[in-house]
């Protein structure tokens, strides 16, 4: 019975999360050509806080929980989750699509391991870490580009960065207080994170963004691919452990390469086939050991 609350409660939200977050690349595709992707980050996290905060208010109980919000843990987790944008954005320009990506989301569960064994001395069970390692080494091989490849080291180490900053952020929103709603959570957390991020788009060039052709792909990445899946993964995080929560994440780039095959019409390959099996079967370790 525990196990099946653990599934329901927590695995399922984080798994629809993560097939929401797999949307944002193929809304991305949708954009003009003359984006910024650090204006396209900035602008996901306002329209994200707007959903979050629209849905929240639609209750009386997780209305009146604004005013019991713990500060210190709001604004951790929104500045976590803020640097996360902005830094995956900038690792991508950098280090390029694939390889940005790879090291973000490869990195994460990781990143949650190492802060929790330092912090408690305390691994994983071994079944646990093989679920991670086979969700990590699938996503890697989904996203990575394959053959000689050049990247440079300031790419690489911002998304190092952003995959701590995301590591951050599960953990200090999996340690909130119990009996604040997750949807009051995070609506606060994300309207710091966009708080953050607004200096980017008082800077960069926003015009592209004044047209139909931009305002509804980012509107759509923002209010469904952004708020409502954070609304999800929030949700999940009170019945999952964060390093639970982070790997089953790595879905994200699993219903990505489904969306690519599918809408893109791209044809499945040896190395893609691979990586979509092992993240089949990490999920499953992960989400039949999650508690």
């Amino acid at each position: 019975m525990q196990r099946q609350n653990t599934v329901m409660r927590g695995v399922i939200p984080v798994l629809c999360a993560a097939m929401l977050w797999g949307t944002t690349g193929t809304l991305q595709t949708m954009l003009p050509d003359t984006k910024d992707p650090l204006v396209v980050g900035a602008f996901r996290l306002i329209f994200g806080a707007l959903t979050l905060v629209g849905v929240a208010a639609m209750s009386a109980h997780t209305r009146a929980a604004f005013k019991h919000l713990p500060l210190g843990h709001i604004v951790a987790a929104g500045v976590a989750i803020g640097a996360y944008n902005m830094l995956f954005f900038a690792g991508v320009l950098k280090a390029g699509v694939g390889i940005g990506t790879a090291i973000t989301i490869g990195s994460a569960p990781i990143w949650v391991t190492v802060i929790l064994y330092i912090r408690h001395r305390h691994l994983p069970r071994p079944i646990q870490l093989l679920g991670q390692a086979l969700c990590i080494f699938g996503a890697i091989l989904l996203v990575a580009p394959q053959g000689h490849i050049s990247v440079p080291l300031a790419g690489v180490m911002l998304a190092l960065a952003s995959g701590l900053s995301y590591a951050l952020y599960s953990l200090v929103s999996s340690n909130m207080p119990g009996d604040i709603p997750s949807n009051t959570q995070a609506a606060a957390t994300f309207c710091v994170a966009a708080f953050v991020t607004l200096p980017v788009v008082l800077i960069a060039p926003v015009a592209w963004v004044a047209t139909s052709a931009a305002l509804v792909p980012l509107a759509i990445l923002g209010v469904v691919s952004t708020g409502l899946a954070y609304a999800l993964y929030t949700w999940g995080l009170r019945s999952v452990s964060a390093p639970s929560a982070v790997t089953l994440a790595l879905a994200e780039p699993l219903t990505a390469w489904v969306l690519a095959l599918v809408v893109v019409g791209e044809t499945v390959t040896l190395v893609s086939g691979m990586g979509a099996a092992s993240l089949f079967v990490g999920i499953a370790v992960v989400s039949l050991n999650s508690r």
